[in-house]
């Protein structure tokens, strides 16, 4: 019989629709007013700082709308915004610097809604408002990082061949190696020469030394690794920390866009980018007492620290490795219920710690943590200056010779949880500091979707009043289809991770609203051409549908393929712009295509009809 769907067909349209207005719904419930607390530098949250909150947010009238605990956040929501900033003054009051507190949007979800993995659309800076920065790489440290793994390498390198040297040190750009005759420094030149092809080595018989520079390629690659590696660490150090949709991405030689949707509060987002640390794994000098090396009595070859939590402790200046080589590390308890943290390691790494604790049985070593901060004093260039500080934040004794994965010990719980999430992170390359700050405020994001709100009604009003008037009954379900098409491209929205709505995207929705009657046009048009030339009703609509269907497909995959190399070669508002593009082709698809002919079909198949209402 024609134009009749079998069941299954029609209970499958309506199951797609059903899932994607399910998907959808959650956008109907808004956004709460939160303030969040985290721990930082060994501090986590509790139930006992969540009752302290209550009780101080109680005293000061503020009221509560929930307050829950989740994966060491403490999360309040409070009815309105100027709740919100009173919150979060009672709140830092209390718990002073030993807690980061941040003011934030929070979905209001049902929860039952979130248990099926429902959730709002992402909202991208312009339209939600947030925290705009631009950062630069200090291009100088990552140099002199790499120069100082350049004298280590060479001490280790000669140790293992056996070369003599009297002296090892940086100088300017170049390393200069110092011999005490000249055949232990024509064996060292050749030996670096043949193992280091990034380095140009040049001899000084006057003075029996060598003096080691980077070839320009080697310079160029560091610089282009810092931005590289920094664009990755940062990313991974947002997510980890819980930031919605964060945009990290490269703009120029040297800096770093990042932008914070939601996040209102500019000190909670510094302090997680403003974290430009690095870690270092290094032996314990068990010869030098810490209270003779504070009073000056240090050997040259060792360097006095802090250590987090109080007292000091003498390290080797030898780096057995950096962060660069870490690619996991987990918090848990050992056997005895005590904390630690396990790390892994990438096959280089692997090698230098195996060769590094063969020897070194039952020593400890140590986990010290170099972190950049800005000061009030400006460079000869106008930036700030940075501020070092390190610290020892663990040391464990090394129980076997370790490998590509180890354990560190003797840690607190909220110490390694705090250990395991940076190393994870990962090290930034080279610090990075702030030169550019913008906050865009939720009320101009809220402007801009009632603008975009505004342009999409009033198009699709047009678009609906014209199919209406145009194709009578016809143009009635094509409207249906189109309303049922934006519910979808909101459902899927909400339904992919990775996708946000800023206001490009809100055009390409626009657009869709006025492409996605194209098809159903192509459709009643040879409907009507098939009846013009003497078809039956149900003869014209199955030919009007089967035969549109090519031309539909044609048009609309040509735009599919633009939409998804705009993707592809695009950024920020351009990727915005053709995702909800391409969802919008596919969608329009579905309902003009399927869902439409759905629709007709159980209204007028296999139907004794005589006249048409199109």
């Amino acid at each position: 019989m024609l134009n009749k769907y079998p069941m299954w067909k029609n209970l499958m349209v309506m199951l797609i629709i059903a899932i994607g207005a399910l998907y959808a719904l959650p956008n109907l419930f808004g956004e709460d007013n939160a303030v969040q607390i985290q721990g930082t530098r060994g501090y986590t949250v509790s139930s006992d700082t969540m009752s302290q909150v209550q009780s101080a947010l109680d005293t000061a009238s503020i009221a509560i709308k929930r307050i829950e605990l989740k994966q060491d956040v403490l999360e309040v929501r409070v009815t309105n915004g100027d709740d919100q900033l009173k919150a979060r003054e009672v709140i830092s009051d209390l718990l002073g610097k030993s807690y980061v507190v941040a003011m934030n949007l929070a979905p209001s979800t049902p929860e039952w809604l979130e248990a099926i993995g429902g959730g709002p659309m992402k909202l991208g800076l312009d339209l939600r408002g947030g925290i705009h920065f631009l950062m630069e790489v200090d291009m100088a440290e990552a140099i002199s990082k790499a120069q100082t793994q350049m004298t280590t390498d060479f001490r280790s390198d000669l140790r293992s061949e056996r070369i003599r040297y009297s002296g090892i040190r940086a100088v300017g750009d170049a390393v200069i190696i110092q011999f005490r005759n000249a055949d232990a420094m024509v064996k060292a030149e050749n030996f670096i020469g043949s193992r280091y092809n990034q380095y140009q080595v040049t001899d000084s018989n006057a003075d029996l030394s060598l003096r080691i520079t980077m070839t320009q390629e080697h310079l160029r690659q560091i610089r282009e690794e810092a931005v590289s590696q920094n664009i990755t660490i940062i990313r991974n150090r947002v997510n980890e920390l819980g930031v919605a949709e964060p945009v990290v991405q490269r703009q120029g030689a040297e800096r770093i866009v990042v932008q914070l949707p939601g996040v209102q509060d500019p000190t909670r987002a510094k302090e997680i980018l403003g974290a430009t640390a690095t870690l270092e794994f290094r032996m314990q000098d068990t010869k030098t007492d810490a209270r003779d090396a504070a009073v000056g009595r240090l050997p040259a070859s060792s360097e006095l620290f802090d250590r987090r939590g109080g007292g000091s402790v003498v390290l080797t200046k030898d780096v057995i490795l950096t962060g660069d080589h870490i690619t996991g590390a987990r918090a848990a308890f050992d056997e005895n219920g005590q904390p630690q943290v396990s790390i892994d390691l990438d096959a280089q790494g692997g090698d230098k710690m195996a060769s590094a604790t063969k020897d070194a049985i039952g020593m400890p070593m140590a986990t010290l943590f170099t972190e950049y901060k800005p000061t009030d004093e400006k460079d000869e260039n106008g930036r700030t200056k940075l501020e070092k500080i390190q610290e020892v934040v663990s040391v464990a004794t090394i129980q076997s010779r370790l490998g590509r994965s180890f354990r560190i010990t003797g840690l607190g719980h909220a110490e390694a949880q705090n250990l395991a999430l940076l190393l994870r992170a990962g090290a930034l390359k080279a610090p990075v500091q702030i030169v550019e700050e913008r906050t865009i405020g939720p009320s101009l994001g809220q402007q801009n979707i009632e603008n975009g709100l505004q342009a999409m009604i009033w198009g699709l009003i047009v678009v609906i009043i014209f199919m209406a008037v145009y194709y009578r009954a016809f143009g009635l379900i094509a409207n249906l289809a189109l309303s049922v098409n934006l519910v979808m491209i909101v459902g899927i929205m909400s339904m992919i991770p990775g996708a946000t709505l800023t206001l490009p995207g809100i055009a390409g929705i626009v657009l869709t609203v006025g492409m996605a009657v194209d098809g159903n046009v192509l459709i009643f048009e040879r409907i009507r051409e098939e009846l013009r030339n003497g078809r039956s009703i149900q003869q014209a609509i199955h030919e009007g549908y089967g035969n549109a269907l090519s031309t539909i497909a044609d048009a609309n995959i040509t735009t599919f393929i633009t939409s998804l190399i705009l993707f592809a070669v695009g950024t920020g508002a351009v990727k915005g712009f053709a995702v909800t593009l391409m969802i919008g082709i596919a969608t329009s698809m579905f309902t003009a295509i399927v869902g439409s002919r759905a629709l007709v079909n159980l209204i007028w198949g296999g139907k004794r009809v005589k006249k048409l209402s199109i």
